[in-house]
């Protein structure tokens, strides 16, 4: 039945594709949106039947029918409804901030810096060598000088550090997961982003040592910590606007929170210069959402009533977008590469977590299956990827068409692995029943990955 659904939809959407063919963009990108949500839906509900995360049919579902398979949505209007992409995906990083709070870093500070550093560090130097080692054969590198190629090695392992804070809070709330595995996963992929971001600015701004002259644009390294910087403040000062407004209106409405999704998306567009990236907005919406939470606590529980009530069509347009912008031009033709990649940059996750694991701070549920919850990458990679694009003018383009392929592949496995690791920790069962914590509110990790 679900098949026959999913089935006639395309069928209607591939219809209206031939009606619409010579309409104005705006009205046949806002029709694209209402067929792929629903499409999308029927994709979620489908791979629910095959035991697999309703996000992972969202973003299938985009894949088959966006441009880069069935082409029923075209890519001038998946361009079109980016904004709108954004914007989503903001409520998804507030939502994400506001599961972080000042007690729970500090219970778990150690746990956090050790599983965050080990799980950046490893992965950086396991993709950055083996990279350099076959750069006579990479194709980004075949004809490259010793110090371009290290350049691109260094900038690759970079951005294979980074985590998903989004696509992590996503599974968090389809499954309702409320454990400490769940908790500590967030935490260190918000705190991996964070140093990352510092990692790629510092990569670039020495990449003029050994690289060729004028291969590198060491500005944007300055440029990316200072949109990053600013975006902090920024959502910082969205955050005491929030609360207050909140603290004045005490009537609670959808329209307030589509109000705040766009404006939060548009001063992620003004801080990067009209570009988009996605990675300011996420910050923004990360800072901001961790304000409001940590120091208005009562309009923060507001704010994550409304987001929570109004998540399922959030992420519809989130991922159902995300899938119908992948693109499988440069998977074809460098699938072997992209593989070893990921491979890799995996590997490295699970030597990390096993690393960190050492130590007695980290619970041995974190230190066995909390790489499962890392693999998931998505809106600060993505904008690491255009900042490497702009900081290489010669072949920036084809270094950000295989980091955006190799961000598509973890973004769609990356909550069927971490769906993995909640139901090995118990965290979630066979049914997605979840073991609720008391609203102590935010439990605390313990050695042996007992719950407080």
């Amino acid at each position: 039945m679900w098949w026959l659904a999913l089935v006639f939809m395309m069928g209607l959407m591939a219809l209206f594709q031939v009606l619409t063919r010579a309409g104005p963009i705006e009205a046949r990108a806002t029709l694209a949106l209402g067929f792929l949500a629903l499409a999308a839906h029927l994709g979620g509900d489908l791979a629910k039947r095959f035991h697999l995360p309703r996000i992972t049919g969202f973003l299938v579902t985009g894949l088959v029918v966006g441009p880069a398979w069935l082409g029923l949505v075209r890519s001038d209007e998946v361009l079109a409804l980016g904004f709108i992409a954004d914007a989503a995906m903001a409520l998804v990083a507030f939502a994400a901030g506001s599961q972080l709070t000042l007690g729970m870093l500090r219970r778990d500070a150690v746990m956090l810096a050790r599983v965050s550093v080990a799980t950046v560090v490893i992965p950086f130097g396991i993709v950055a060598a083996v990279t350099l080692s076959v750069a006579p054969w990479f194709p980004l590198t075949v004809h490259q000088p010793f110090g371009d190629a290290l350049a691109v090695a260094l900038v690759l392992g970079t951005i294979a550090a980074a985590a998903s804070p989004t696509v992590t809070m996503a599974l968090i709330e389809e499954v309702d997961a409320r454990g400490p595995l769940a908790r500590a996963v967030l935490g260190v992929a918000v705190a991996k982003d964070l140093l990352v971001i510092v990692v790629f600015a510092l990569v670039l701004a020495n990449a003029g040592l050994f690289a060729s002259p004028g291969a590198v644009d060491m500005g944007v390294a300055w440029t990316t910590l200072r949109h990053a910087a600013g975006s902090i403040a920024a959502g910082a000062a969205l955050g005491f606007v929030v609360s207050r407004y909140l603290r004045l209106l005490r009537r609670d409405t959808p329209i307030f929170v589509v109000a705040l999704a766009f404006l939060t998306a548009q001063v992620g567009s003004a801080l990067g210069g009209g570009r988009r990236s996605g990675l300011e907005t996420i910050l923004i919406a990360l800072t901001a959402g961790f304000y409001v939470e940590n120091f208005a606590p009562v309009e923060g529980a507001r704010l994550r009533g409304l987001l929570q009530r109004g998540n399922l069509p959030v992420y519809l347009v989130v991922f159902a977008l995300a899938g119908a912008g992948l693109q499988l031009d440069t998977l074809r033709e460098l699938w072997p590469w992209v593989l070893l990649l990921v491979a890799l940059r995996v590997l490295g996750l699970r030597l990390g977590t096993r690393f960190a694991g050492g130590s007695p701070s980290v619970p041995p549920d974190m230190a066995s299956h909390g790489w499962l919850g890392l693999v998931s990458q998505a809106g600060i990679a993505i904008g690491l990827a255009a900042a490497a694009r702009r900081a290489f003018p010669e072949w920036g383009v084809s270094l950000e068409a295989l980091v955006v392929v190799m961000i598509g592949v973890h973004e769609i496995a990356g909550p069927i692995c971490f769906r993995r690791a909640l139901r090995l920790t118990g965290e979630v069962t066979e049914g997605e029943h979840v073991t609720k914590e008391p609203d102590a509110d935010r439990p605390a990790l313990i050695p042996g990955g007992g719950r407080v």
